[in-house]
């Protein structure tokens, strides 16, 4: 369950935290190089003719620089024995942190010119460190970098391979791998290659993003007496107002060269903001580390006189680290060699956003797969034994194929019974006549994370299977030394136990259609009926929108309805928990809209998918993309066909069939611009009462009530309801208790959905308990797990009395928490237990 938990955040956070981390990753391999690249842009302003004669004391630099200028010098950067040129900066306005920039010959004191692209680096520096937008970049960036943390160590985790100690396993690439699994190696094995580098990167820019952090180095690395450091103040603050500070330039060149001796190679005088402060001196030595091992002075600057010298070989090694925190964010701590492999390690940053949405897209693509493999099936009411159809995913390809085999059975009259190999135990081997088993192998021989239990679990066992028969369709990638590795021990412990083989396993490389059409004719074979070319795709139905309800008046959150569809179909049913799937349509506004300007009218007739239709009909199921320009000038059918199909919107049914209606809880979601969320605008605005909603009924059998009727604990905040509500009728009506119910929301005056029911339940008995959770009606915001925190001990008992515990809800928060709650009262352990056993089910978005 953590490591479920962990993978889902680390898909999560990287698909949303992910292009930040991207353009953070750029810009700061732009700002890396950024002095190189500009002596490049500037040769003839940032580079000038080293003279014998040697830079000018800081005094006559000054004098001629502010003469020119007629502004006061505030600090000074120049190299003693260097062709690059010095720079100036003057006093900054008021307010301003630092003042206007000049380059000037060290040698002669004369203006060399301003410097091409200059606001170009500064302008990566801010969208580097802020976003380029203040204070809420900053906040932005610095969660980013707390999540780039997050993802080195989750994604070391998920990755560990079993044969840790190899290190060819961690760090080469197959390069003849294609698809998801080169994404997912290329992924991996260069996120280890880069991981030491992300991390220095982020634990080291958190002390610009966060002064909370910064504040922690400073108490752990320092040499500095903490009360020192307190008197120190912020950091960048614009200083106090006063009298500008005076200076004897000769003096303070005198105290840096006694202080630096004839290995000076730079210093940087800094000017206090008002007079009678000290000023402070940053100097380089020849044969310094590196090019930020700076030594301190802070001196008087009006008699030069010493008042602290901090040098950086005297300080300790965690000292000289923090002084060095700049160098090791770019890499410039280990020389040259140690910036580009910084600036090579950031320039890939968005290599893992990119293989991160294609890792994803390919599960979601997968998850539609198993959708519409499951399309049809049904249970069958035959009294035959039923065939026990095992499968064990880890992107969902296994699961689609093992509904795909059912239907195929089913549709020739066989009795099937589809299961995960988590949820087989050795009693369903040993009752059963003939199984099949679709079986994924994971990496390198490895079993699925589901399957991982059955592995250790029943494998093992010195089962009678001389019953059984059987066969294996077996997925995996010839890349991989153990093709098919997990399928294959399947087969081996099949056959040692006993068990005969209905027909040859077949193994699929990578999907291979030709293998798949085998076994197709493998099943043919065993029912008598020819396999089809392609497995039925889902099809929809039209249902009756008969009624829309407000649940929530007044509330200061969205609206949320409670729908009522109908349908003519009697042969469409479903179970508590199960999902609808609803295609939306575009409202006739938005169709209007998109038509206007394109020089069409929205009645011309249009062919889509055989039937014909109005143009305004075809478009209100397809995607109306906001710049239409290189739509101008097509036809109506042209125009069609170009634009991609609407994508199906999931909703968790809040009824029963014995309601007679089908029921949603569907809450309105806005966008920035206070436009409505398609799906939901479509279902609780744009369809009229009375008009077809097309949609389908999907099977959700991993929350489907408990075989035997145990204590059932239920909770859930906002739409969650709706699941939760179909499975308390679903018991009401059969008459099972216990039941206890956590529901949370804002405000229980406006958001008490469906309070007169629930109470109603509550006062007859039919809800043991009923624990409400509205965060906005105390000073303190109260939760769904802080009332689960709160009933501990109750929870304890009824566990131990059998319960099981059903969540429906928000993923980022309510479930999190819950799941979090739950592995505090009762143990890590514990909550593994529950989810093996299936008393712990979620139906989370």
């Amino acid at each position: 369950m953590f490591k479920k938990t962990l993978f889902q955040l680390h898909w999560f956070f990287g698909i949303t935290a992910g292009l930040v981390l991207a353009l953070m990753g750029i810009t700061g391999a732009m700002v890396s190089f950024q002095d190189e690249l500009l002596n490049l842009l500037n040769p003839s302003v940032l580079k000038v003719e080293k003279l014998d004669s040697g830079v000018l004391p800081p005094a006559e630099l000054v004098r001629k620089v502010e003469a020119i200028e007629g502004k006061q010098v505030s600090m000074l950067w120049v190299g003693v024995d260097s062709d690059s040129a010095a720079r100036i900066f003057f006093t900054p306005p008021p307010g301003e942190r630092r003042g206007q920039l000049r380059y000037v010959d060290p040698y002669t004191g004369e203006y060399q010119g301003d410097a091409n692209g200059q606001g170009f680096f500064n302008l990566m520096l801010q969208l580097h460190r802020f976003l380029a937008i203040g204070q809420t970049g900053r906040q932005i960036t610095g969660a980013c970098t707390l999540m780039l943390i997050f993802f080195c160590l989750s994604g070391l985790y998920l990755r560990w391979p079993r044969k840790a100690l190899n290190w060819r396993t961690w760090l080469t690439l197959d390069w003849a791998k294609k698809g998801r699994s080169f994404n997912w190696d290329l992924h991996a094995v260069a996120g280890t290659w880069c991981m030491i580098f992300y991390l220095m990167a982020a634990l080291t820019g958190l002390s610009w993003s966060y002064e909370w952090y910064n504040k922690g180095l400073q108490k752990l690395f320092s040499d500095t007496p903490q009360h020192e450091q307190q008197r120190k103040g912020g950091r960048g603050q614009p200083g106090p107002a006063g009298p500008a500070p005076t200076a004897d330039y000769e003096a303070v060149w005198a105290s840096i060269q006694k202080a630096a001796g004839p290995g000076l190679s730079l210093y940087n005088v800094r000017m206090p903001p008002v007079a009678g402060q000290p000023a402070t001196v940053f100097y380089l030595l020849k044969n310094s580390p590196h090019e930020r091992a700076f030594n301190q002075i802070v001196l008087d600057p009006v008699t030069g006189v010493i008042k602290k010298h901090e040098r950086y070989d005297d300080k300790s090694y965690k000292a000289q680290l923090l002084s060095s925190i700049y160098a090791l964010h770019v890499g410039s701590y280990w020389g040259l060699t140690g910036r580009i492999l910084v600036t090579v390690a950031s320039l890939t940053m968005p290599l893992f956003f990119i293989t991160g949405w294609l890792l994803y897209l390919d599960r979601r693509r997968k998850k539609r797969q198993v959708k519409q493999a499951r399309q049809g099936f049904a249970a069958t009411g035959s009294d035959a034994p039923s065939w026990l159809i095992g499968f064990a995913s880890q992107s969902g390809f296994a699961e689609q194929l093992a509904w795909q085999t059912a239907g195929q059975l089913q549709a020739a009259g066989l009795p099937v019974r589809v299961q995960p190999l988590a949820a087989i135990k050795e009693e369903d081997l040993q009752n059963a006549g003939n199984a099949l088993f679709v079986v994924s192998t994971f990496g390198d021989g490895e079993a699925p994370d589901s399957a991982r239990g059955f592995e250790r679990k029943v494998l093992g066992q010195s089962l009678d299977l001389s019953r059984l028969k059987y066969s294996v369709l077996a997925l995996g990638d010839r890349q991989y030394p153990h093709f098919c590795g997990f399928a294959t021990r399947i087969q081996q412990w099949l056959s040692e136990r006993g068990a005969s083989a209905l027909f040859a396993p077949v193994q699929v490389d990578s999907g291979d259609a030709q293998a798949l059409h085998h076994w197709q004719q493998q099943l043919g074979q065993l029912t008598g009926g020819a396999p089809s070319a392609n497995w039925q795709a889902p099809s929809y139905n039209n249902w009756t929108l008969e009624q829309r309800r407000l649940l929530n008046p007044g509330s200061c959150g969205s609206a949320v309805y409670l729908l009522a569809l109908s349908t003519p179909d009697t042969h469409l049913t479903w179970q508590a928990g199960d999902l609808v799937e609803v295609m939306p349509r575009q409202s006739a506004v938005a169709v209007e809209h998109f038509l206007d300007g394109l020089g069409l009218a929205s009645d011309s007739p249009v062919h889509l998918d055989g039937l014909k239709e109005t143009l305004a009909q075809a478009l209100a199921g397809r995607q109306l993309p906001a710049n239409r320009g290189h739509l101008v000038g097509l036809h109506a059918q042209a125009l069609v066909d170009a634009l991609i199909p609407l994508s199906l919107r999931e909703y968790s049914i809040a009824s029963i069939p014995e309601d007679g209606q089908l029921q949603l809880i569907v809450r309105q979601e806005r966008h920035a611009d206070g436009s409505l969320g398609l799906g939901s605008g479509w279902l609780t605005e744009y369809a009229a009462v009375g008009s077809a909603i097309s949609l389908r009924i999907r099977r959700n059998s991993g929350f489907h009530l408990p075989a035997e009727p145990c204590p059932l604990i239920l909770l859930g905040n906002g739409t969650g309801l709706a699941g939760l509500r179909s499975l308390l009728k679903a018991r009401i009506a059969k008459g099972q208790q216990p039941n206890w119910l956590f529901f949370g929301e804002r405000n229980a005056e406006h958001d008490f959905y469906c309070r007169d029911e629930l109470q109603d339940w509550l006062a007859k008995g039919d809800l043991r308990r009923l624990d409400l959770a509205f965060s906005r009606d105390q000073a303190q915001k109260i939760y769904v797990q802080d009332r689960l925190r709160e009933a501990a001990e109750d929870v304890r008992q009824w566990l131990a009395d059998g319960a099981a515990i059903y969540i429906c809800g928000s993923l980022q928060g309510m479930a999190a928490g819950v799941d979090q709650a739950l592995i505090d009262i009762v143990g890590a352990e514990a909550v593994e237990q529950l989810i093996e056993e299936g008393r712990y089910r979620r139906d989370v978005y």
